[in-house]
């Protein structure tokens, strides 16, 4: 259970840098897209649920948590400018 939670969040953390240089210009600094890609882990899990997808190794999780991470990036910055 705390392993679980642990990797969830090492992986979120890393999500969260991959996804920031992916979308580079749009994220909210380091520490931000950091916790947008612990979030973003999250809900790459769900998407790829309802997809019906499943990641089966750590490259996966990766995956999956990036991808989130950069849908909750590009959703986060389109609230940000609607502010």
């Amino acid at each position: 259970m705390i392993g679980g939670l642990i990797s969830l969040l090492i992986v979120g953390l890393l999500a969260g840098w991959i996804a920031g240089q992916i979308t580079r210009g749009s994220g909210f600094g380091l520490l931000g897209n950091l916790l947008v890609g612990v979030i973003g882990a999250f809900v790459g899990g769900v998407l790829f649920w309802v997809l019906g997808l499943t990641a089966q190794n750590l490259i996966g999780q990766v995956v999956t948590a990036v991808v989130g991470a950069v849908v909750a990036l590009f959703i986060a910055a389109k609230l940000k400018n609607k502010a």
